[in-house]
């Protein structure tokens, strides 16, 4: 079902509004870049906070999965209706919308008495930081041209590294701060939030198209439940119920035939919310596909480093977060480099199959571990991940924005984030099972060979609450098991990234066009011819141009 609201007639038009300034476009980077941090600083900064809320509200483990769950299904499941209604109305009112729709929900988290509360919070907050997560990307590429955007990857990647390491350490040192205290873990960010609002306000700027606009509320609705319900499989399987009982079987059942239905209502809808034309274009397909193998990949690994450190080799949650900071500074480095390369030179595929390649390795490297390797062996380790990640992420993205045209930039760039958020679930899930599994098939094997009686051990695994609970030969198994059993879900994350190198190098390039959605929407409105290398790409038979600009005659002249 959609519902048309009609703004005017005929053709689309573009509201009177005068370009912005370089300076403008750099100020409102800055508030789009602070609400971009705040949107992951959220997302980490409870991971070390999490025990202590649960514990101060008396709380159950099945509650303490449902206050990261809720934002995750949240964020998820509604990156693509962000993403497509930034093609339909204001990009600038649909960012400070999430904008205000987060700091609702870090307000009512941080006064919550009770965790359904604080679930419900949660999930409030998962709908603004799904609009933030998409449509940070979007007006951003609405502002800077594919070629230009390169130079402002460097920034984008900093802000989400520095958010990944300092939520955890900010997150522990509020809850040990007993004058601040854990609802400090969400308040933090209302602040940085209003300052991003007000920027944003005052510098952004962008045409708003004029047209008849015919919303998908049916297909909002289903793929959103769809969504979830697969989401919530892969998060409670194999810790609520079996992976292979009837919950599961009905969840996967339900799931895929609202997203079936979902399907057949896209193609019906006037403005469907996922165009499924735009999987018939080759980059985006590819690019789409190459994001679920790095979502399964890179979120799906790195998540487990933290247990690895803390479990395996006994670090602090502190030391944990900054011993990641190898691949860190690894993903902030080759990101601004090869951005500025990029902008350099328009070329972009050799950036995105290095990057694959890099981040192959660095998981077939990582596969190698156990509970003794070296830290700096293992740091290298980790850096050569960082290089590949800080390659493939952005410019995936940059590769699909590049493509299509200025009205399906939202729906696009949505859709790689959308199935990257997917990918990245499911890895978790998945590969946090093989870990499960693999932990307690390598302790029953060390105690055994140890000749220790399994009621000592309270079971064949223990999780880091009870470490210190198990007398001291024990806890060294269960950590050396650990260890050992991180190194099979790195495996499988490196033979997923193949997947992801194998539909990146089938990707054709195209060189990067020298001007932005902005640009080019407003040069339609006033009747201005396309350029050719528009032209070309709009009718889907792309050619590799020069991506140096030809010298002016006159500066040919000097």
């Amino acid at each position: 079902m959609s519902t048309s609201v009609s703004r005017a007639t005929g053709a689309p038009e573009l509201a009177a509004d005068s370009p912005m300034t370089h300076s403008q476009r750099i100020q409102a980077l800055v508030g789009l870049l602070l609400g971009m941090f705040v949107a992951f600083l959220s997302s980490t900064i409870v991971s070390n906070a999490l025990p202590t809320i649960i514990t101060s509200l008396h709380g159950t483990q099945d509650q303490y999965t449902w206050v990261v769950t809720a934002t995750l299904l949240a964020s998820t499941a509604t990156t693509p209706i962000w993403g497509k209604f930034s093609d339909l109305v204001s990009k600038k009112l649909l960012v400070q919308l999430a904008l205000v729709i987060f700091t609702i929900g870090s307000v009512l988290a941080g006064l919550s008495q009770s965790v359904p509360m604080l679930i419900g919070a949660r999930a409030v907050q998962g709908l603004g930081l799904g609009g933030l997560q998409a449509l940070v990307v979007i007006v951003i590429a609405t502002m800077f041209s594919p070629r230009e955007r390169g130079r402002y990857q460097g920034p984008m990647a900093g802000v989400m590294s520095i958010a990944t390491v300092a939520g955890p350490l900010i997150g522990g040192l509020i809850v040990d701060t007993s004058w601040l205290g854990w609802r400090w873990t969400f308040f933090v960010g209302v602040p940085l939030a209003v300052i991003a609002l007000l920027v944003i306000q005052r510098t952004l700027n962008l045409p708003v198209v004029r047209k008849n606009v015919s919303i998908d509320y049916m297909g909002a609705v289903l793929i959103a439940s769809g969504v979830s319900t697969l989401l919530i499989w892969v998060t409670l399987a194999g810790k609520n119920f079996d992976w292979a009982s009837g919950v599961s079987f009905g969840l996967v059942a339900l799931g895929v035939l609202l997203l079936v239905a979902a399907v057949f209502t896209e193609t019906k809808a006037k403005d469907p919310i996922i165009p499924l034309r735009l999987f018939r274009d080759r980059t985006t397909a590819l690019a789409t596909l190459a994001s679920v193998a790095v979502g399964i990949a890179l979120f799906g690994g790195s998540v487990f480093l933290g247990q690895y450190f803390q479990i395996a080799r006994g670090y602090s949650p502190t030391a944990a977060g900054l011993l990641t900071l190898p691949m860190v500074i690894g993903s902030m480095v080759s990101s601004a480099v090869s951005g500025s390369l990029i902008t350099k030179f328009g070329r972009w595929k050799g950036f995105l199959v290095g990057g694959a390649i890099m981040m192959t390795v660095g998981f077939f490297l990582l596969s190698t571990i156990d509970h003794e390797t070296n830290m700096v062996v293992l740091g290298s380790f980790l850096f050569v991940l960082g290089v590949g990640m800080g390659m493939t992420m952005q410019n995936l993205v940059l590769a699909v924005q590049n493509t299509v045209s200025p009205e399906d930039l939202g729906s696009a760039s949505s859709v790689v984030s959308f199935f990257r958020s997917l990918g990245g679930a499911a890895g978790v899930s998945v590969l946090g099972a093989v870990l499960s599994s693999h932990v307690a098939d390598l302790t029953i094997k060390g105690l055994t060979a140890a000749g220790v009686d399994m009621s000592q051990a309270g079971g064949s695994g223990a999780g880091l609450s009870n470490l210190k609970e198990l007398p001291g030969p024990i806890a060294d198994i269960v950590r050396g098991a650990y260890g050992d059993a991180t190194a099979r879900i790195f495996l499988i994350s490196g033979i997923v990234s193949l997947l992801s190198f194998v539909a990146i190098a089938l990707i054709k390039e195209v060189a990067l066009r020298t001007f932005s959605a902005d640009e080019q929407r407003r040069a339609e409105a006033s009747g201005e011819d396309v350029d050719a290398e528009l032209a070309e790409i709009v009718q889907g038979d792309p050619v590799l141009v020069d991506p140096v600009p030809a010298e002016p005659a006159e500066a040919k002249r000097r």
